[in-house]
Formats: structure tokens, sequence, C-alpha cells
């Protein structure tokens, strides 16, 4: 199957874009040349929206998958909806509101890693509620770790990307969080998510979208620190102030 160009790796903002249909999959998933759909990966859902067609009708979308390599984008329909044939552009739009909060929350969790420095065993993010599980044994107060978070996404620190080779990565293994998941190889590079001035916050390796400075994250707390374990935590991050 044909790789898609992945337009929100450059432009997490990006709302809508123009594309063409290279395939249909045997499912029924819909395969572009190009798009601004995420697709599920690193704990971050795939992005929903619609579809517009030449004669304004609609294609409501319900995910956004990858398929055998994560190059393989696949938008994967709603119930009973029209299927556009190989050729036919489309105008793709995607559910803004419902991105936004994921955005926030992806940005609010590589903040908590920081907070945080343990190895990361596995993480979910939601928009309502995201967690990241990490391997630890030290007992923490939610509302400290709340009130750390919340300096951070108030200093206003910058979001950006850049790229450096897998050679690169290799030389410097500090920059790999997870302790389950490493980045894909093969295309020789990777792209670093990074915050602060000369990524004096943070910078680790990341597909996800973001927003592009931290005071957009918005108020947030910590709802709940779970014991999974022995040497394993589990925090849940929520929107909105820490409850008294």
């Amino acid at each position: 199957m044909q790789d898609t160009q992945p337009l929100f790796i450059e432009d997490s903002y990006l709302t809508t874009s123009e594309a063409t249909v290279v395939a249909i999959s045997d499912r029924g998933g819909i395969v572009l040349d190009r798009t601004c759909f995420y697709a599920t990966s690193g704990g971050q859902p795939g992005d929903t929206g619609f579809f517009e067609r030449e004669d304004g009708s609609r294609i409501d979308i319900a995910a956004t998958i990858t398929g055998e390599s994560k190059a393989e984008i696949i938008h994967v329909p709603a119930n009973d909806q029209p299927v556009p044939g190989v050729g036919e552009k489309l105008m793709l739009h995607i559910d803004w509101e419902r991105r936004y909060k994921l955005m926030r929350m992806h940005t609010a969790c590589h903040l908590l890693t920081v907070i945080c420095p343990y190895g990361i065993t596995g993480a979910s993010v939601g928009e309502n509620e995201s967690r990241v599980d990490f391997d630890m044994s030290e007992i923490v107060d939610k509302k400290d770790v709340t009130g750390k978070l919340m300096k951070l996404v108030e200093g206003n620190h910058p979001v950006f990307t850049q790229w450096i080779t897998e050679a690169d990565l290799e030389s410097n293994p500090e920059l790999v969080k997870s302790k389950n998941v490493r980045p894909p190889k093969g295309s020789g590079r990777v792209r670093l998510v990074c915050i602060g001035e000369g990524s004096s916050v943070d910078s680790q390796p990341c597909g996800g979208t973001h927003v592009s400075e931290t005071k957009e994250v918005g108020e947030i707390h910590i709802g709940k620190i779970e014991k999974k374990g022995r040497e394993n935590r589990r925090f849940r991050i929520r929107f909105g102030p820490l409850p008294e």
C-alpha cells in the first residue's frame, strides 16, 4: 500500500488540507496521498473528522490508524458512509476541538516526564484524562507534582521539533525515556519534541502532535497516583484545578 505524506509532522495546527484518494483497503479504509489526520500511535489516538467531496457531500471519519507500517495511514469511515473512488480529490477536515485537547494533553505528559525523571512503562493520551506509568517506587504527593507541572505550564516555554540522525540518537540514549518502546529505525532520522529555549526543559523522540508553547496546555492537575506493582506508579493527568 502507498505511503501517505503526514502533514501533521510539520504543522500540528493544520486543520484542513486537500488530498487525493490513492487506494481503498480490503476493509474499506481510505488511503490518501497526504493527510492532516494523525494516525493512532505512541499512546495518542488518531484523528476523527470528515472528508468533503467536490459535490459538497461528506464522508465521516471515525478513526485514523496505521497499516503495515507507520508510513501507511488509513482513514476509517463511520458506518454507512459512501466510498470515494481512487483518484478522487477530497478536502479533509479534522475535529479540531478534539485534536487540540489531545495536543494539550500530550504536551502535559511530556512535562510530567520532566518532573518525574523515571523510565516510562506505559502511556495513554485522552481528551479529558491521560495517564503515564513510571518505573518508580518513590511516594510523591499529587499536590506537589501538580504545583511543579503548573510552574512549567505558566513558564510559557516554547515547544518545537527538530530532527537528528539515528546515529545521534544511538550516541545519546538518555533521550529515550520509554523503557519498553524504541523509536522506529530505518528512515535515517528521528524527530524530537523539544521544550524550552535550546531544549532546556526537555527533549525526547516523539511523533505526536503538541501545542507550540506550554501555556496553551492550560490548567491541569494530577487527579490520582496509583500503585501498579512494587515499582510502578500510574499518574493520571486531568484538566482543571486540583479539587480541594
